[in-house]
């Protein structure tokens, strides 16, 4: 059903959802939008550097006894 909406209806969708809406509640919407986009990427990087960060706590020291007597 998707498949066939075509550029003059997706044209003409836009134009209705402008009409009902106006340009400052969508412009303020879509705003919004990239200010929850910007916070999921955050929170994301967040938790990978705190993977990162655990990893690295609880890497293994595979050094041999006699190197780290040496150092």
């Amino acid at each position: 059903m998707l498949n066939n909406i075509g550029l003059p209806g997706l044209l003409l969708i836009a134009v209705v959802v402008l009409v009902l809406f106006g340009r400052g509640k969508i412009s303020s919407l879509m705003g919004e939008v990239g200010k929850g986009i910007t916070a999921f990427k955050k929170g994301v990087n967040d938790g990978s550097k705190e993977i990162e960060e655990q990893v690295a706590e609880t890497a293994k020291d595979v050094t041999p006894e006699t190197e780290k007597e040496k150092a």
